[in-house]
This record gives C-alpha cells, sequence and structure tokens, in this order.
C-alpha cells in the first residue's frame, strides 16, 4: 500500500489527535482513543469491484484497518462463512436468518484471530519485539499462535480458573502462559501495570486502537456476503462490548464511502445472566453501567465485569433501536445444542449465549419475525466442551453383533 490512509489516533470523546503509537487513553479526558481515516481518500481508492477482486480474507478491506503498510501477521485470517440458516430460522419461527460463523476463522477458530492479526501487524509496523494480552481465553489462544508464527515473543495472562481446554489451546503454541487468581478485571489491571514497567504490546492495553478495529471486518463481510446489503438486525454477543460497537462502526464506514446505500439497521446485545453489565443497563434504559464483582456463568469468554465498551455499547443499541439480553447458563447449554441441531455448527459458550437471547429478543417481539436477521458466532464449542459434556447424554455401546444392534435399533428405523 503506497500510503497511509489513517493519520492519527483520536479521542472518542473530545476529538483530539494523537500519533500512532502505542498508546490507548486520551491524556485529557481520559476517553479512548481510536484510528481517524482519512475517508475521502479510501472512496476514492476503494470499490466493490476493487474488493471482490482481491483474496477471500479480512484483509481485502484493508484501506479501513489501521495499518500503515502490507499486513504482515495473520494473512489468512477472516472471510468466514455466512450461513443462510433455514432450521434455525424454523426453530426461531422468523423468516430469514443467517449465522455469520466465525467458529472457523483461522488459525485458532474465533473472531479473535481478526483483532489480533490487526495488533501484531501494527505491532510489527511500531518495532515492538514481545507481545501480550490479558484475555477470557480466545484471545490468548489467538495471541499465542499469531505471534508464534510472526516470530514474535509472548505472555498470555488469563484467569486461574479458566477452561483447560483453552488453556491447553495456548500452552501448544509455546507461549508464556500466567494465571493470575482473581477474575478478569483483576488481570486486565495488572496488565496495565505491565504494559507501563516492561514496554510491551498488549494488544487489548496500549494496542487497543489497532486491535479493536480488527472487528469490523467481521461487518464488511456481512454485508458483502449478503450482496452489498446491511441485515436489518444483527445480534452480537457482549463481553468488553467492543465488537458490537465495531460492527456498527463498520455499517457506517460502508455506508459513509458508497459501498452499500443508505439504510437504517438495528444492533441488539446478548450476554451471560451471570455477568450482564451491559444487557442489565440497557434493560434499565441508562447508559449507568453498573459493575459485577464476581461474574458467575459458564459463557467464561463473556465474564469482563467491567466492561471497556460497555456505555458506548449501550449508546449503539440505544441509536439504531436495538435491545439486549441476557441468558442462564441452561439456557445458553441449550442455545448450543439449537445451533448444533439445526445448522451443524458446534459453537462455544458464547455462541449459545447468541443463540439463547436471540430467541428470547424474537419471542418477546423485539425482533420482528419477518425481517432479515444476522446473528455473530465467534468461537468453537471444541474451546468450551467443559460446559456441555454432562448435558449430551453418552454413547449406547454393544457387542460387533447384528443381532444386538437389532434389538437397540428396534422401534427406532424400519427397514
Amino acid at each position: 500500500m503506497a500510503e497511509p490512509f489513517f493519520n492519527h489516533l483520536k479521542c472518542r470523546e473530545c476529538g483530539r489527535l494523537y500519533d500512532k503509537k502505542a498508546i490507548h487513553v486520551c491524556e485529557f479526558d481520559f476517553g479512548p482513543l481510536e484510528a481517524d481515516y482519512d475517508y475521502a481518500r479510501i472512496k476514492s481508492a476503494l470499490s466493490r469491484k476493487v474488493i471482490e477482486s482481491r483474496p477471500p480474507t479480512m484483509w481485502r478491506y484493508r484501506e479501513l484497518l489501521p495499518i500503515d503498510g502490507d499486513p504482515t501477521v495473520g494473512l489468512q485470517v477472516g472471510f468466514t462463512p455466512l450461513v443462510k440458516a433455514g432450521r434455525l430460522a424454523k426453530a426461531l419461527g422468523v423468516k430469514e436468518l443467517y449465522v455469520k460463523n466465525d467458529t472457523v476463522n483461522y488459525p485458532t477458530l474465533s473472531f479473535k484471530d481478526r483483532v489480533v492479526a490487526v495488533a501484531l501487524s501494527r505491532a510489527k509496523e511500531l518495532g515492538l519485539k514481545t507481545v501480550a494480552c490479558a484475555s477470557t481465553g480466545n484471545l490468548a489462544n489467538s495471541v499465542a499462535a499469531n505471534a508464534a508464527s510472526a516470530g514474535l515473543d509472548s505472555y498470555v495472562l488469563i484467569p486461574a480458573d479458566l477452561e483447560q481446554s483453552k488453556v491447553l489451546n495456548s500452552l501448544v503454541y509455546g507461549t508464556k502462559v500466567i494465571g493470575i487468581h482473581g477474575p478478569y478485571d483483576q488481570v486486565n489491571r495488572l496488565c496495565s501495570e505491565i504494559a507501563g514497567k516492561y514496554g510491551w504490546g498488549f494488544v487489548n492495553v496500549n494496542l487497543r486502537p489497532y486491535y479493536a478495529e480488527g472487528s469490523k471486518t467481521m461487518g464488511f463481510e456481512i454485508a458483502e456476503q449478503l450482496g452489498w446489503q446491511i441485515p436489518v438486525h444483527t445480534v452480537v454477543c457482549m463481553a468488553s462490548g467492543s465488537l458490537l460497537t465495531k460492527i456498527h462502526k463498520s455499517y457506517n464506514e460502508l455506508i459513509k464511502i458508497g459501498l452499500v446505500g443508505e439504510t437504517g439497521f438495528t444492533i441488539h446485545g446478548a450476554q451471560a445472566a451471570g455477568c450482564n453489565p451491559i444487557s442489565a443497563a440497557r434493560k434499565s434504559g441508562t447508559d449507568l453501567i453498573r459493575p459485577v464483582p464476581k461474574p458467575n456463568t459458564i459463557a467464561k469468554s463473556l465474564a469482563i465485569g467491567t466492561p471497556a465498551d460497555g456505555y458506548y455499547a449501550v449508546k449503539v443499541m440505544e441509536q439504531t433501536g436495538g435491545a439486549a439480553e441476557d441468558a442462564s447458563d441452561e439456557e445458553i447449554i441449550s442455545g448450543i445444542k439449537l445451533l448444533a441441531e439445526t445448522e451443524g455448527i458446534f459453537a462455544e459458550t458464547a455462541g449459545g449465549v447468541t443463540v439463547a437471547c436471540t430467541k428470547k429478543l424474537i419471542d418477546t417481539g423485539k425482533i420482528p419475525r419477518d425481517e432479515r436477521i444476522v446473528i455473530c458466532i465467534t468461537g468453537h464449542g471444541l474451546k468450551t466442551v467443559e460446559a456441555v459434556q454432562n448435558h449430551l447424554g453418552a454413547p449406547r455401546c454393544i457387542k460387533p453383533s447384528l443381532k444386538e444392534f437389532d434389538a437397540l435399533v428396534a422401534g427406532e428405523v424400519t427397514v
């Protein structure tokens, strides 16, 4: 890429501009910083035809991502399937429903590969040699894998009680995994102190303005895969709330540069009942986020009691007419099973939250049954098998005998 399409970081609150460094907070009002783009230049350089001529990865929208040169990390990430989910739609009683299926995202089977690809590409541009993160699991896996492939040293800090499958899926890449005895919010605070002292690139701390922008590619892909149309309703699970705000930003950017027509759209949020600071605020009609000091849910990847983008997620739902819901552990497991049994997609617990909350939003009339719906499924179920392993029954075992098989299936099948 000959010229960068973003020139500064910009405070989301006061609009002050900053150089493109490894910083994330405005020094005047502590507002979050985000990438500021030259949309006029992007509009003149980017068209549907240009995008469609590129390889099917998230980097086909690279002018709308905050790096200076060509990407160097995660070159195969993204462009996951948008599945027309007819059987799930029938089960939920709606006319048209799609699943944005990031359970098959490369390389670690979650949407976090998108944000990490951007963060580490930018980290290399900034000359950083060590990268790190605070994580509830998926981000740790992605930082570990992508840092390994890029030849970067890495540390991942996680709550010590995380699912063992997610711990293993970080250790295998040779990263340094550090378990912290405390909830995610305490892990995150410690990471802020470490970043200041050691000068590492924490993808979701001092590299957050770059990292967060990677989530926009999920929204870009949804619109392109729908024939350059924005869905009427999009349902997004919420941990920090960042993914929801970035999908909103992606839709608005596509409108701004003329790749899709002016259209209204609504974005809804989904959380686990055991850690629901954002959905509780939206349901109460306030933008005041009340922290959840001790999250208690099987959806550990969403268990952020003090969500960094919670306020902005509430504002997006308010502006677009969206609603929020939350799901109990039992409802999360039912959501995982419903998605698997109707569409053959095995989602982690966050996906169960999204399906369960979508059902509630439909049943309460907050999503009409005759309008186009997209639900975002963000990670693979093999990452959280502990959550469902005691809820699926067990194989029925027999000897290698046709007689025993006949007896077993008698009444189930006809020959």
